[in-house]
């Protein structure tokens, strides 16, 4: 098995990968081609069938497993796969656990770490309101611990959720403990909660894409109605208390234009949204680097879109 993450510019392929996506384009000068992106358990990458109606070409659709002969070279800064051959493969002919990417960190040893904070929180509803999610409910524990964080950029990986999760409430714990103004209790629940909407957001793997919902709404919107469902379920759950929470999972984006309905109004909203910012962030910068093709740590790796910067390997 040829994985992702190994392949050079230069290299002829030949293996059986995921075909996440396909679609059909034209170039300026109107002749047809497809663009595929072909998927494995290390990462993504882009291919191209520029005679889609040539001998060897063969029929396939979105998620099939599919055998691919082609040359590997370097577009735009990122590597590119010319495709020769391809045909669809039969049951049989891969393992499925090949081509599924998933946390490098230990799920249940994630998941128990988790488990260790919500027995660390003193107030009564939002340990109630964390057990009734991440202790009772078998289905919802099954996909929190499975998900992704998102469909790319970051934690896109089965585990991804819980991997993001744990590291944000860990953040979240250490500003608790290096500024006494925040209530920790209610910063730490609300780490836990903040992303639980991508469940709904993001469909499962293999696809891992938006949902209808995850269009319409947003795993913002999702998740606080999630939590405001089984808050309703608690009696006596204090009015202000919960609207506190809600207000942390709601803003955690931290600005308007990035999806958040309301900025951070109190100072655990402003918290989550620093943890969320930095985790999602060097997680992203760890993925670019370790995908990075240059062997070389003073080469630089190129422009970076969503970092708006060219980026470079640091020297050792």
């Amino acid at each position: 098995m040829k994985y992702i993450e190994s392949m050079r510019e230069g290299e002829r392929i030949s293996n059986i990968y995921l075909c996440k996506q396909k679609t059909s384009a034209v170039t300026k000068n109107g002749k047809a081609y497809e663009s595929v992106i072909l998927q494995d358990k290390t990462g993504t990458l882009d291919g191209k069938i520029w005679d889609p109606n040539s001998q060897g070409i063969g029929d396939f659709d979105p998620l099939d497993y599919v055998d691919v002969v082609g040359d590997v070279i370097s577009f735009n800064g990122a590597l590119q796969i010319n495709i020769k051959r391809i045909r669809k493969v039969s049951e049989g002919e891969y393992d499925p656990a090949d081509y599924l990417p998933v946390s490098s960190k230990d799920i249940e040893t994630m998941y128990n770490e988790l488990k260790g904070y919500i027995n660390s929180i003193h107030n009564e509803y939002f340990k109630k309101l964390l057990n009734m999610f991440f202790t009772e409910d078998e289905e919802f524990i099954a996909e929190f611990k499975r998900h992704s964080a998102a469909k790319s950029v970051h934690h896109s990986f089965m585990g991804g959720l819980l991997e993001h999760t744990l590291s944000v409430t860990k953040l979240c714990d250490y500003y608790a403990k290096s500024y006494p103004v925040i209530n920790r209790d209610l910063l730490l629940t609300a780490a836990m909660f903040h992303d639980i909407g991508k469940i709904d957001e993001i469909s499962a793997f293999p696809v891992n894409d938006y949902t209808d919902d995850g269009q319409l709404l947003g795993h913002i919107m999702m998740g606080t109605e999630m939590v405001a469902e089984k808050i309703r379920q608690i009696d006596g759950f204090p009015a202000k208390q919960a609207s506190e929470l809600k207000h942390c999972i709601l803003a955690h984006h931290g600005e308007l234009e990035y999806g958040s309905p309301k900025k951070p109004a109190i100072v655990e909203a402003l918290a989550l949204n620093l943890a969320d910012n930095t985790d999602a962030k060097l997680e992203t910068m760890t993925e670019i680097l370790k995908s990075a093709q240059t062997q070389d740590e003073n080469q630089w790796i190129g422009y970076n879109r969503f970092f708006e910067s060219s980026i470079r390997k640091t020297s050792k």
